[in-house]
Formats: C-alpha cells, structure tokens, sequence
C-alpha cells in the first residue's frame, strides 16, 4: 500500500465527494447488464483499504454503498417489470445467456436468490432484471434486496480494511521471519498437492495395490514347494492364516496394529538410545534450535503461541470432556473410556519420561517451562489425544472425500503443534519426534480396544440411534464454546518468563589454546548433522564488538545483510545480471552448534556477487585477563555458484587467510598478530561438497 502514500493527500481533498463516488459505483455495479462491466466489488475492496488509512470513514462508506446498490438494483427490477422490449434492446449487446443463467438461478434458489445473486459476480446485475422480468412480488424482492446489501458492502469493505490494516504486517514477508514462512507455505502447498492427487487417484491406487498383493500372496500360495510346505507344518500355517484374517479381530487387525506398535516402539526406543549415548543426532538438536531462532519474528511468535496452546493441558482438558459429554448424546458411549485411556497413559509416561531423561530445554528458548524436555507433551498429546478425535470422526463419517480432508486437517494440526514447540524454542527436535512416537504408541492402543470391543458383536460399532436436532443443536453449542474458551484462553494468556539476560559462562585467560584443550571446544565449523568442515583460521580479541566491525570497514570490508526475502531476491538479480553486490547475504555455517554471529565479505576485481570473499566469526564464552572478548572465524572465496542457491569455494583457504591477514594489518588496528599450528593439515569438503585444503595454521590477532 506504500504506493499510495503518494495519492492520500490529494484524496483527502475530496473526501466528501468520495463517498458519493462509492454511491455511483454501487448505483452502475448494480445496473441491469451495466454491472456486467463496472468492477464494483474490486472498488469497494480498494476504497476498504482506503478507509484502512484514515481517508474515508469505513461506517458511512459501508451505508453510501448499500444504499447505492438497493437504488441500482430498484432500477434493474423496475427495468425488468417493464416487460420484453427491454430485453430486445438489450440482446443485441449482451448474449442472453446471462438472462438464461438468472432464471435458471432464480428457479434454484426462489425468493432467496436476491440476497444469494449479489455475491456471485456474473449474474449479479441480472438477478434484479430477471426476478422483475418474471413479476416476482415487490415487497419480496425489496425484503431480500435491503437485506443484502449492507451484508454485501460490509464484506467487502472490510475485505479491504483488512487487507490495508494488514500491510504492514506483511511486512514481515521481506524479514528471515518471512523466508521461514514462505517455506511453511510450500509445505502446505505440497500437502495439498497430494491430498488433491489421493483424491483424484487415490481409489484407483489402492485398488490396484490390493489387486497387486492378492496376485502375489495367491502365486505363492499356488508355488508347488509351498504347498508342500503347508503340508507339512499345517499346524503353524493355519496360525499364520489366522493372523491374516479380515473378519477377526485377533486376524489382520491384531497383526497390522503388532507390527505398527512395535515399528513405533522401536523407533522410539531408538531416539532414547541415541540420548543416553549423546549420538550426533543431539548436535543435530542443538544446531537445529539454534538455526530456528535466527528466523524468530515477533508476527510469527504470536502465531505459534496460539498453535502451542492447541496442546496445553487446560484446552485440552476442556475439548476432552466436551467431546466426552457430545459422546454421551450422541450414545457412543464405546469411545469414551479409549479416549481418556489414551490421553491420561500418553500423559503419564511423557511425565515418567521427563522425570528419567531430566534433559535440560534448549538455550534459546523463548520463555522458561518449568518441566524438562524430553519427550514434548505437546507432540504427545497432539497424536495422541487429537489423533483419537481423528479416528472418531473418521469412523462416524461416510465418504472418502469427507475423511481424506479430516485426516489432512489433522495431520496439519498434529505438525503445527510440533513445529511450534521448536520455532518456540522450548523443545529439540528429537524432543518433538519422540513426543510423536510416544503419542503415536498410546493412539494404537486406544484404537485397538475400540476395534476389539466393536469385533465378535461384543458391542454395536455404529449405534443407531438418531440424535434430534435439539441434540445436534447441544452438540455445536459445546464446540462453539470451547472455541470461545480457547479464544479466551488465548487472549490472557501470558508466556512464562522470558529468557532475559541470560548470563554467559566466561572463560577468563589468556591461555586461548589451553581453553580450546580444557573445555574441548571444537577446533572446525560443521555442517547440521556435526561432521567437520574447514578448521578455524583466526582467533581475535576485542574490548566491543564494534571495533571488529570497524576494522573490517576500515579494510574495505562489509558487513553482510541479514537473511531476508528482499536481500535474496536482490542476491539472485545480482547473480543472474553478473552485478555486483558487496553486502549479499550469507549461508548460515555453524561452530560449536551455533550459526555465525558476524558475517563479512569483499568483492574481487570482477566486482560481481558471484565470486567475493568470505569472512565468518562467531562469539565466544572466552574473556581475557585485559577483558576483551574472544572471537573465532574462517575465510573463503567464493568463485562462482552451484546448483543456483549457493557458491562454490575455492579450495585453498590458506591463501584467504593470509588475504584476509594482510587486509588487517594494513589498517593499523592490529597491534600484535601470532601464527600458530592449531590443526594438521587437512583435506577435506564443506557442506555442499567443496573440497578443500588447509596447512592447519591459525593467527591470533589483537585489535586496538
């Protein structure tokens, strides 16, 4: 909307006559066949977003175009009521096909089709015609008529309102918060792809797949060596043959919920393994949370608070007993005792293992839980307990339509929670996908008392009562208030304390290398999954971070822009016109699971994005005995781009030091510089597979 910054004072000017313009659009919008080309609705959304501004009063907009679409279609009626000649006239610039299609509307929908006509573009200036053309009675037609066009302004003006009141919100689109939202999107985006391709050849698919597997399971069974076989171990084959059983529940039911159970258990047990023996798979977890809190955005925090609270146990504890108390009008008194089964046992051994693992919540995370971390309740309960809502649902609704679009819905909710616990930064990753496992375990039990209890006629799967409307009516009274409860609950919310200054363990010495040696820290950048990169290549200490920044200036470096939409998309401009761009963002590296604090380049003499040099540090817990604070870093080059997304290095990163030494040093701020051997020489590649080769020597260096 920035674009019209330039236009507000001169509409200012004419604010009175604005509202009449609104009543002129309405008045043509509405006209018989006229409306066909006056895109009024188009112009309400923008005067809406005007009225966003200040410029107009949104309320006497909303009565100035209602009232002009009641005169225009007052006109359009009495046009109609005129009779054939009209339509004569008319015919030879407008097909009649719009006729066709209002009396064929004014037939689907009788007395309501004023109101309904409206909202649908192509028809609505031909409603009023038609329904005057076929003498639909005055006072009905001005009931109906009145009735929607305050509905109509009023959805549309605030359509705009919104839109205008949003703008700057969106202006979270050209932030780090933006880049991560736009990959979220794609998610949805590829998740809506395959629900739409189940759709459309999902049935086929299956049935081509089960008609695939009775071949295969009837060519084994038709196998000469097979039947001999059966034969002779009649008693084990008649137990597999029931284990295979669709009519029984100890048949093919028992044997698929066994094998996803334990599936399950021992991808779960696998993930506590990997805790108790700190497998890589924990630096993936720190790295992980350290990367997400780059992209914390104030919009999207307030979003994913409201998503986390989807799994506090107060709104949970709510929906429970409203979906307990809908269970009971609706008599599915069968599902209620698996409900809280599953939801109480999922929570009771996500307590027992907080209270095992006693893991510590991420550094970065964003307000302090009062519990451990390991596995996440939320994730938990988000399989767990909605999950069982899914099976619910799924069981008690016909078509697949239907119950494709709630298993996606689900699905979406289930991810949403999990995502948010890590973009909240109070759980790892391995916490989430151990908190779905461990959900997911407690969900296969719950539906398995149901399908045992629902098997040998032990109770009626589907009862048959009808409930009555006034039941139904209950029913949505419940969700209803507990979406007002939630709504509540949501507004006063209030996080719990923040993580507000976080004291730093500090390493006082002047021993650098005696501290790398006694605290184990590591001596190489890493990629996500921890393997090893390029080694470090400087070691400086400073009084502020600011007189690193300024002697990085001083060598003709600059400072690289922060991860953003707009930064990117001018990055690839660059990359694709070979321009020049001095501050292009970098990619992320990590060191000591943690993403780089300062980031510095220099462009070559081509003076173009695609090759410039490359300098990354990172803060340090390191003080020395004067003070000053320890940074760490490399240095690369950077000499052309791969795979379009990223640059390629140049694999003798010696020479970059001693550039990136050299550029230092002639700006006088470094008052004493020590070359040591911190590493053996090595070879090695970075994360995108560049190789590369180091003598192993580092400098450290002591700035003014």
């Amino acid at each position: 909307m920035d674009y019209l910054n330039p236009l507000l004072p001169t509409i200012e000017h004419f604010q009175a006559l604005g509202y009449w313009i609104v009543f002129l659009v309405s008045v043509l919008e509405s006209l018989a066949f006229v409306g066909l080309f006056v895109p009024g609705t188009v112009f309400l959304v923008a005067v809406g977003a005007l009225c966003s501004k200040g410029i107009l009063d949104v309320g006497d907009v909303i009565w100035f175009s209602a009232l002009g679409a009641i005169a225009g279609d007052a006109i359009s009626f009495y046009l109609g009521r005129r009779g054939k000649r009209f339509t004569r006239r008319w015919d030879r610039l407008i097909k009649s096909s719009y006729m066709e299609k209002g009396e064929r509307f004014l037939d689907a929908h009788g007395n309501k089709s004023v109101f309904l006509g409206r909202f649908i573009g192509p028809i609505r200036s031909v409603i009023p015609f038609v329904a005057g053309f076929f003498r639909m009675p005055p006072q009905r037609f001005f009931f109906w008529n009145i009735l929607s066009a305050p509905c109509w302004a009023t959805a549309y003006v605030f359509i705009g309102y919104f839109f205008g009141q949003a703008w700057e919100f969106t202006k979270l689109w050209t932030t780090r918060g933006g880049i991560l939202l736009i990959s979220l999107c794609i998610i949805l985006f590829i998740l809506y792809l395959l629900r739409w391709e189940i759709l459309k050849r999902g049935r086929e698919f299956f049935a081509f797949m089960r008609s695939i597997w009775d071949s295969i399971i009837q060519a084994i069974l038709m196998n000469p060596n097979v039947q001999m076989l059966v034969r002779h171990h009649p008693v084990f084959f008649r137990f597999m043959q029931g284990r295979f059983d669709r009519k029984r529940f100890s048949g093919l039911p028992l044997t698929l919920f066994t094998i996803a159970f334990l599936y399950a258990l021992f991808l779960f047990l696998g993930v506590v393994e990997d805790l108790v023996t700190s497998d890589p798979i924990i630096g993936i977890d720190i790295r992980v949370a350290n990367l997400l809190s780059v992209f914390r955005d104030s919009g999207l925090t307030t979003i994913f608070i409201w998503i986390t609270l989807l799994g506090k146990w107060e709104v949970v504890a709510i929906l429970a007993m409203f979906a307990t108390v809908i269970l009971a009008l609706f008599r599915k008194w069968i599902y209620i005792f698996p409900l809280w089964f599953a939801l109480l046992g999922s929570q009771a051994f996500d307590f027992l293992g907080k209270i095992a693992f006693h893991r510590q919540r991420p550094e970065v995370a964003l307000y302090l839980e009062k519990s451990f971390s390991f596995p996440s309740g939320h994730a938990t309960v988000a399989v767990a307990f909605y999950g069982f809502i899914l099976y619910i649902l799924w069981r008690n609704l016909e078509g697949f339509n239907k119950r494709l679009n709630l298993f996606f819905l689900c699905l979406l909710i289930a991810l949403a929670i999990g995502f948010s616990r890590l973009y909240l930064g109070v759980h790892f990753l391995s916490d989430v996908w151990g908190g779905y496992l461990l959900g997911f375990l407690w969900l296969i039990i719950g539906v398995s008392v149901v399908e045992w209890l629902t098997s040998g006629q032990r109770v009626k799967a589907v009862s048959e009562y009808q409930p009555s409307p006034t039941v139904r009516a209950i029913a949505w009274a419940l969700v209803s208030a507990w979406a007002l409860f939630f709504l509540g609950f949501g507004l006063h919310y209030v996080p719990p304390q923040p993580y507000l200054n976080r004291q730093v363990r500090a390493i006082i010495s002047d021993d650098v290398l005696g501290v790398f040696e006694r605290e184990r820290l590591p001596r190489y950048t890493e990629t996500l999954s921890g393997e090893n990169q390029e080694p470090l290549s400087f070691i400086v200490a400073v009084h502020r971070e600011q007189q690193l920044i300024d002697a990085f200036r001083s060598a003709d470096w600059y400072p690289a822009d922060a991860v953003a939409l707009a930064t990117l998309a001018r990055t690839a401009k660059a990359a694709f016109l070979n321009e020049n761009y001095p501050t292009a963002p970098m990619t992320p590296s990590f060191w000591n699971n943690r993403v780089h604090d300062l980031g510095f380049e220099r462009p070559t003499s081509l003076h173009s994005v695609r090759e410039r040099h490359h300098a990354r540090f990172w803060r340090t817990d390191i003080l020395t005995q004067d003070g000053k604070t320890v940074y760490v870093g490399t240095a690369s080059l950077d000499f052309g781009i791969k795979w379009g997304i990223t640059h390629k290095i140049r694999p003798d990163i010696d020479t970059e030091r001693e550039y990136l030494l050299l550029a230092l040093s002639n700006t006088g701020l470094v008052i004493r510089s020590r070359r040591i051997q911190f590493v053996a020489p090595v070879m090695g590649r970075n994360f995108s597979g560049d190789p590369f080769f180091t003598d192993g020597s580092l400098y450290l260096l002591r700035l003014k």
